[in-house]
């Protein structure tokens, strides 16, 4: 298949199924449900509890007898619960479900004629994010800091133009009051002759 084809998920599932890759990959899930425990106990606990197994005469049935009726009443409830599982299985990151992701892009690669990895994995991008999350709060609290030194720099501004209107509304008063208390300086000129004829005007 040429590596300028269009490669399907049909074309990807063929694959893993001629090369035995789907029955290793039930045998696997198979094993993992049977392992587990949680899974079991439920199971178990819902046979006690069933209709089948309490109800009277019971226990003259056969074997067969009880299986089938337990099958007729807990099957579905059973089955939902082992679905849940196996989905769990499936999408687990960490194990079974990252084998299946990395066995999948293998065998698309292998079809579409390209180098894996084809997708970058979720804590490449969860880095990433992260990464430009520590720019954005960087950028922010650097245009804080410039806010609160800008604003600093305009309250000093303020108080320094408040001291100096204070001050020199302070000299000016300290020199209107010098100007009022200010003795006028004493003249050494002889004081003016008034004439004899405005002297007896006056005195008339």
């Amino acid at each position: 298949m040429g590596s300028s084809s269009v490669i399907t998920p049909e074309d990807v599932l063929e694959s893993l199924m001629n090369d035995g890759t789907i029955d290793a990959l039930r045998l696997k899930i198979i094993n993992q449900l049977k392992a587990n425990e949680e899974l079991k106990k439920t199971t178990i606990k819902m046979a006690e509890q069933s209709k089948v197994l309490n109800t009277p005469g019971a226990e003259k049935q056969t074997k067969r007898e009880l299986f089938d009726a337990l099958r007729q009443e807990l099957e579905t409830q059973v089955l939902e619960k082992a679905s849940k599982s196996v989905w769990e299985l499936i999408l687990d990151n960490n194990g079974l479900g990252k084998e299946i992701n990395h066995t999948v892009e293998r065998v698309f690669s292998k079809l579409s004629g390209r180098e894996p990895p084809l997708f970058p994995p979720p804590e490449a991008n969860e880095k990433a994010n992260d990464k430009e999350k520590e720019k954005e709060k960087g950028k922010g609290k650097g245009k804080g800091k410039c806010k609160e030194t800008a604003a600093s720099d305009s309250h000093e501004k303020e108080k320094s133009n408040s001291a100096s209107k204070k001050r020199s509304f302070s000299e000016l008063n300290e020199q209107g009051e010098g100007e009022d208390h200010q003795v006028p300086a004493k003249s050494d000129e002889p004081p003016a002759v008034v004439p004899e004829e405005d002297s007896q005007v006056l005195k008339t």
